[in-house]
């Protein structure tokens, strides 16, 4: 059972990466496929981040969910908090009884490049800095380590976008990264961020690698 990445944040949240490996059959035995979906892969990454719902809350309803008009899926007496991402052979989710959420989870891949001016502020860019980039030049480094930035950056304003969950967000204008605050216990990166619409709103991004994937999550203060 590839479980590849389990995380109680707390008592009430719970994150988990599963890495797929199984055909459909082993997910159709637990989970309902409601979409018509019609690309293979597609559906595997479908049933996998389902899968994992109740494999983290064994009473969270799967045949409640419903999907909104911005895709973003949820249960209408919002029991749970719930937010998917699937990239590649990778399924995450992170799910909390209590506290909004987001995940993205993503390939770290040089395609990353060409649409980074998309979704980053120039300042964003610059904590990649000259001398960041003369360091890791030393060990030919600098291009795996800017790609795997780039990503991980991507990854955590997808996953403040799903936090936020209705929409209508611009990456640039409205998810400030504040700095690049380091690695914390368990190799978890701090990503400070502001997020600005209507109202201000500071949200510690965690961030995490895998291989050639990259993880990031939201949590908000319980409501």
């Amino acid at each position: 059972m590839p479980l590849f990445y389990q995380h109680n944040i707390n008592e009430h949240t719970k994150l988990a990466v599963w890495l797929i490996e199984e055909d459909e059959d082993f997910f159709l035995r637990k989970v309902p496929l409601k979409r018509d979906i019609t690309h293979p892969h597609k559906r595997l990454q479908h049933l996998a981040a389902r899968f994992l719902l109740p494999f983290m809350f064994e009473d969270f309803p799967l045949a409640e969910i419903e999907v909104a008009d911005t895709r973003k899926p949820f249960l209408p007496n919002e029991k749970y908090h719930f937010s998917i991402s699937h990239s590649g052979n990778f399924a995450a989710v992170i799910a909390s009884r209590n506290s909004r959420v987001g995940v993205d989870i993503e390939t770290v891949t040089p395609r990353i490049h060409r649409v980074a001016h998309k979704f980053l502020r120039e300042d964003e860019n610059d904590f990649f800095n000259e001398d960041y980039k003369m360091f890791l030049d030393q060990w030919n480094m600098k291009d795996k380590v800017h790609t795997e930035y780039l990503t991980l950056l991507w990854c955590a304003k997808e996953a403040i976008y799903k936090w936020h969950g209705d929409g209508g967000v611009d990456f640039k204008d409205n998810i400030h990264l504040l700095k690049f605050a380091g690695i914390g216990p368990d190799e978890e990166i701090n990503l400070p961020f502001v997020f600005e619409k209507n109202d201000i709103i500071s949200l510690n991004v965690k961030g995490k690698f895998f291989d050639n994937a990259a993880l990031a999550w939201v949590v908000s203060q319980a409501d």
